[in-house]
């Protein structure tokens, strides 16, 4: 795979998806030392990324196959996706969810037409769920980051962001900053960015980092996810194949915590008036710490997502300590 599939995704993909915006907000530029060019996926269809990678799996899969139904493991936004892609399609969904998934993507899966199924708390829970529906319905599963259309779909959040940062400034990005679960979206990334100037970095919770601790360790490894805000960030491992592409084109992985997720949440909305979930403010948390590996001056942020419980928001925004100065 290279950025040629992912080219082809995006055509197959025009009119089904939003070209959503890239937004620049001065005020965060002066916090991060650098220009940010923030990828607004929390504005895409179903409110997440996720979207441009269901609906292209979906539409390569073969009619009467997909006829049976849809079938996906998630912690919300795939699963909203999956169920998106169902409806587009005219055929059934079935999404295996945790029992802590947040209420209001709980309500969104349900309001696509959806039927949910809660299994456990953890992805391999999910995905046990999953395959027994698999055998009982012969419905097809569309993975949420461990399948090559997939990875497609979801790298042209990354195409059109390189792509609006070149047409604008005629220069590429020199780094990107992406949040990182299961690999689906940082491997898409990787992709598009292949052997160019362009460093891509994942991003992930502190504790929740399957693939830094696989690439440390130089294969896929399997972690406990901890305690985290960012609920769409807690695979227990990174799929195969986006763990081999980002093998290859990753320059680094960080880290952030629930402070700085949190203090970004806030920082956009405030300064941004643009509403994230801890999730997609994840690439953003590691630019405002301004210690980014080089000191790149053009930064590209995915925010990629952006439905989050209204009692968080009104939590965190009671936080002074989250406001800069």
């Amino acid at each position: 795979m290279d950025a040629s599939f992912v080219r082809a995704a995006a055509t197959r993909l025009n009119g089904l998806t939003a070209r959503t915006p890239v937004l620049r907000i001065p005020a965060l530029d002066a916090v991060a030392g650098c220009e940010l060019w923030l990828k607004a996926e929390n504005l895409q269809r179903i409110g997440a990324f996720k979207a441009r990678g269901a609906l292209h799996a979906a539409g390569r899969l073969d009619a009467t196959a997909r006829a049976r139904g849809l079938i996906t493991y998630s912690s919300g936004n795939h699963a909203q996706a999956v169920a998106l892609a169902a409806r587009h399609f005219g055929v059934p969904a079935i999404i295996a969810m945790p029992t802590d998934a947040p209420k209001i993507k709980l309500a969104a899966v349900r309001a696509l037409g959806a039927e949910v199924v809660l299994a456990g708390t953890t992805s391999s829970e999910r995905r046990a769920a999953a395959l027994e529906i698999e055998a009982r319905t012969r419905g097809v599963i569309v993975p949420p980051f461990d399948d090559p259309h997939v990875i497609a779909g979801q790298g042209t959040a990354t195409l059109e962001l390189v792509d609006e940062v070149r047409a604008q400034t005629g220069a590429a990005l020199d780094a990107l900053l992406v949040p990182t679960g299961g690999g689906g979206l940082v491997a898409g990334a990787c992709l598009v960015c292949g052997d160019g100037p362009t460093a891509v970095y994942s991003v992930e919770p502190h504790g929740c980092d399957a693939m830094a601790q696989s690439i440390l360790a130089g294969r896929r490894v399997s972690v406990e996810p901890g305690p985290t805000l960012a609920d769409g960030l807690k695979p227990v491992q990174v799929g195969e194949l986006n763990f081999a592409i980002a093998q290859q084109g990753l320059r680094g992985c960080l880290h952030v915590d629930d402070a700085e997720l949190a203090r970004a949440m806030v920082a956009l909305l405030v300064y941004g008036k643009v509403l994230v979930e801890p999730s997609g403010a994840a690439g953003l948390a590691a630019a405002l710490r301004r210690d980014l590996p080089g000191a790149p001056r053009r930064v590209g942020v995915i925010l990629s997502g952006g439905n989050v419980e209204p009692s968080l928001v009104a939590e965190l925004l009671t936080r002074g300590e989250v406001i800069f100065a």
